[in-house]
């Protein structure tokens, strides 16, 4: 793993944004709010605030509670499957596995950016084997109700993190071919974090913000550029070695070739 494949997997989760405020934005938006009758909170007793001035230090707490939740199970799906295939080092020595594995991520990475961009979605067709392990997850949200504390709202964001997402599994192939639980967990959690600009902000402002991100040109624009993360890599690997600039924009983090 290294610091390159980091930024680009913050930037894929950035980008691809425009696809979460469509799919969990209302979700993000409804659990941002302050429940009716609550008192607002304040996260640091520092001088003093209006009323207007208290709701808003709480929507924001509200809102990074759930995302650090999201966010965690991410994390965790990463190091599961980054850990799956590191513990048996099935990597180590299979080149052909392995390119095909490279090819396939960054293809995967393609048809992300066509998905970003409304043009094609085959990757919803991932999102209903999702299903089959989401349908026992989400009852437990229901547990957790009113979420009137931010570790109630963490517990949930660490619940709808499992939701059906064609763009987070594309994205956890990724982590699985990172060799080990703890560069899973690394690839996910930037492109969680990477995620939380724009989620955060949908939280705060609400739907006139995502409104404006879901606009068809936004869309556009951010599903082109991962496209060309996945043509990137593809190029990378049809010519072998390549510029600097352009193996910057590998997300698949390249294994050692000496024996473990």
């Amino acid at each position: 793993m290294n610091s390159v494949s980091l930024i680009s997997m913050f930037m894929i989760g950035l980008l691809g944004s425009v696809h979460c405020i469509g799919m969990c934005g209302g979700i993000v938006g409804a659990f941002s709010l302050v429940p009716a009758g609550a008192k607002p909170r304040k996260p640091f007793p520092v001088g003093v605030r209006t009323s207007e001035q208290d709701a808003g230090m709480s929507v924001m707490l509200r809102t990074i509670s759930y995302n650090m939740g999201r966010i965690a199970s991410y994390a965790l799906a990463g190091a599961i499957v980054g850990g799956i295939v590191g513990s048996g080092r099935l990597l180590a020595g299979m080149t052909l596995w392995q390119t095909g594995a490279y090819v396939f991520a960054h293809a995967m990475l393609i048809a992300l950016g066509l998905y970003l961009m409304n043009v094609w979605h085959g990757l919803s067709r991932l999102e209903q084997l999702g299903n089959h392990l989401w349908k026992h997850i989400q009852p437990l949200t229901a547990l957790l109700l009113p979420l009137d504390s931010p570790i109630k709202l963490m517990l949930a964001g660490s619940l709808w993190g499992w939701l059906p997402c064609g763009m987070v599994y594309s994205v956890l192939l990724t982590a699985m071919l990172s060799g080990s639980a703890a560069s899973g967990a690394a690839v996910m959690l930037a492109f969680g974090l990477g995620t939380l600009p724009v989620l955060l902000a949908v939280g705060v402002f609400g739907a006139q913000l995502r409104s404006i991100l879901q606009r068809r040109s936004v869309r556009l624009t951010c599903g082109l550029v991962v496209l060309l993360f996945g043509v990137s890599g593809l190029l990378r690997a049809s010519h072998g070695l390549t510029p600097d600039w352009l193996a910057a924009l590998c997300v698949t983090p390249v294994h050692s070739t000496e024996p473990p």
